[in-house]
């Protein structure tokens, strides 16, 4: 019976150094690069915005994101269920922050405005009829979103259609919607606040002029797949 014991002692011994390693072993997030520099979008995004935007608060999500994965990692060894539901909702806003953001970069470029072409456009006219129609639509949803939140245009994999969706906070549009996140506009203050003021709608009329249609075009072709 004592050996039995002992076993099981270095059974769960060798199970929790295991998860530790584990989670040692784990790749943490990191910043994204940019692949334009922060006064590229101006006038229609100042540079100020850019540096905050990208060096403090995307970095945030990120540093607290890794915080809070590192706290999870070790009530999961613990067993401890209690922190790991305590630490839900930390790791909801700070992922979400962090996989917005990651996309939000990428769907903006100092070449982009116009509009979208070929099976993207094609898309939108089927779904919005028009390009300026799909346009005003996310952008009245965009502008209406109460406090924080993000404005969104995804893809439904079930129905094979665009889709324009708001979200709260951080909350990531896949994880609470099931939609494919296609094109995000954020309109958390700090987004636009040092150039547009309490001006929400002047922003997201001027964000059209710098969206990346090549990169939207491109998260379509990979979210058909």
């Amino acid at each position: 019976m004592l050996c039995r014991a002992g076993q099981i002692r270095r059974c769960a011994a060798s199970l929790s150094q295991t998860i530790n390693q584990v989670a040692a072993s784990r790749q943490k997030h990191t910043l994204p690069d940019l692949t334009y520099d922060y006064g590229a979008l101006e006038p229609h995004i100042s540079a100020e915005i850019m540096q905050l935007h990208h060096s403090k608060h995307h970095a945030t999500y990120v540093n607290n994101l890794n915080v809070t994965e590192e706290k999870y990692q070790e009530a999961l060894a613990k067993g401890d269920v209690t922190s790991q539901v305590a630490l839900q909702p930390a790791l909801r806003f700070n992922g979400g922050g962090h996989i917005n953001h990651t996309i939000f970069w990428t769907n903006l470029s100092p070449n982009g405005g116009g509009e979208p072409q070929g099976e993207l456009m094609e898309a939108i006219k089927r779904d919005f009829g028009s390009f300026q129609k799909m346009k005003e639509k996310m952008s009245a949803a965009t502008v209406a979103v109460q406090g924080s939140g993000w404005g969104w245009l995804g893809f439904d994999k079930e129905s094979g259609r665009l889709r324009i969706a708001a979200c709260a906070n951080q909350d990531p549009l896949h994880g609470t919607t099931g939609l494919i996140p296609l094109l995000g506009i954020d309109v958390w203050e700090h987004a636009y606040y040092l150039q547009y003021k309490n001006v929400r709608p002047d922003y997201v009329k001027a964000i059209w002029n710098v969206i990346n249609w090549e990169n939207v075009s491109e998260r379509l072709q990979t979210a058909k797949k």
